[in-house]
């Protein structure tokens, strides 16, 4: 009782927010190109990064898409550079957030732009004529790019100013939301109505032997009825038709984070792990398979690394001689900041890449026919 009086200041506040929205009161447009939006209603990782990376790997592979222009904005999480920025491979974290930068780096001929202010940026990325003609060109790095044909929005649920073609919810199945609480008692940053309000919710992070009666479980306890298991859609409460899909992270081969680097500690038997994520334990799992985890050396999330750092992973590969260090593909971005990084850590530190995946061929092709209909 007392917990849901300390939280309804905060939830009467969101409730009013969407309430405005809803009813017209204050505006929501769509951008000149379709956009799809990828976002979540909790703290911390849900996977939006390796689903946006989905989305995109999978508009590639279609041939409704093929020559098109497809861009992906982001707000670019604690990066230094301000207003609207592209990223390019040659970009920094510190300028781009290491996400925006992770993902330009696996798909460098695509557009990512980032900037906080998502109305504003669709509209420059779908006409980059009005950036080079607005006053904000002056403080863009990088103003040439092609118009975007298709724009995908990543972490953009909350950004009720603009409205999606195809919005997409992401739920960790290890923190379900059903089960959860609003900020700052649980990890909520919006009321749970709002899962309604998706075209499509991804349950995220699922064991990949998930079989069919844990999925109708969740279906059940997301509120959902009249389940069609052709178009895996059903009606929610609010009566509105929605698909529900479920994903597995994969863990690709650990490669090199720098040109130094020295492949004879893959076959290492002994690991140093070390990360600045939300939750590693995933990574810590996986690599337990393959290594001993002699150490693990864990950062905050989004950590930037500094020179103390690397005095600390000094040290750890001192005490393990022949251990490789391992980290996530996220860090790699990060560390990639750094000045010189003495050449005999480098030549012992690899990134672990991951890909989100469906957990049936079924879900992979409802996912492309909703991604078909956008053009």
């Amino acid at each position: 009782m007392i917990d849901n009086i300390l939280l309804a200041p905060y939830y009467l506040t969101l409730k009013f927010r969407h309430f405005l929205y809803d009813h017209g009161i204050k505006k929501s447009s769509r951008a000149d190109v379709p956009t799809v939006c990828i976002g979540n209603i909790t703290v911390g990782g849900t996977g939006k990064t390796p689903h946006t990376e989905l989305t995109v790997r999978t508009l590639l592979s279609m041939d409704k898409f093929r020559g098109k222009n497809i861009a992906v904005l982001s707000r670019g999480y604690r990066r230094e550079s301000k207003g609207f920025q592209q990223v390019t491979t040659g970009s920094s974290a510190a300028f781009s957030g290491d996400e925006p930068l992770q993902i330009k780096n696996r798909f460098p001929g695509i557009t990512v732009a980032v900037d906080a202010k998502r109305t504003e940026g669709c509209e420059f990325l779908s006409h980059p004529e009005r950036l080079k003609a607005s006053r904000k060109n002056r403080k863009c790095a990088d103003k040439n790019f092609p118009a975007a044909d298709i724009i995908i929005l990543d972490d953009a649920f909350q950004h009720r100013a603009l409205k999606p073609d195809l919005s997409i919810l992401l739920i960790d199945y290890n923190r379900p939301v059903f089960q959860d609480r609003l900020l700052p008692l649980g990890h909520l940053r919006d009321i749970r109505e709002r899962t309604s309000a998706a075209d499509i919710i991804i349950i995220t992070k699922c064991p990949s032997f998930i079989d069919s009666e844990e999925k109708e479980k969740w279906i059940s306890a997301l509120g959902i009825g009249n389940f069609d298991t052709d178009s895996l859609s059903g009606t929610n409460r609010q009566g509105r038709r929605q698909t529900i899909l479920f994903s597995t992270i994969k863990y690709c081969d650990a490669v090199p984070i720098f040109h130094d680097a020295d492949q004879r500690y893959l076959y290492a038997r002994r690991a140093i792990m070390f990360s600045g994520i939300a939750n590693d334990t995933p990574l810590r799992s996986y690599l337990a398979g393959k290594y001993k985890i002699a150490k693990h050396i864990k950062f905050g999330d989004h950590h930037k690394f500094t020179g103390s750092d690397i005095r600390t992973l000094e040290s750890a590969s001192g005490d393990e001689p022949t251990a490789i260090l391992v980290t996530t593909e996220k860090d790699s971005q990060r560390l990639k900041d750094m000045g010189k990084i003495p050449g005999t850590l480098s030549a012992r530190m690899f990134q672990v890449p991951i890909e989100a995946v469906f957990t049936s061929e079924k879900e992979d092709l409802i996912f492309r026919n909703h991604l078909k209909n956008l053009l």
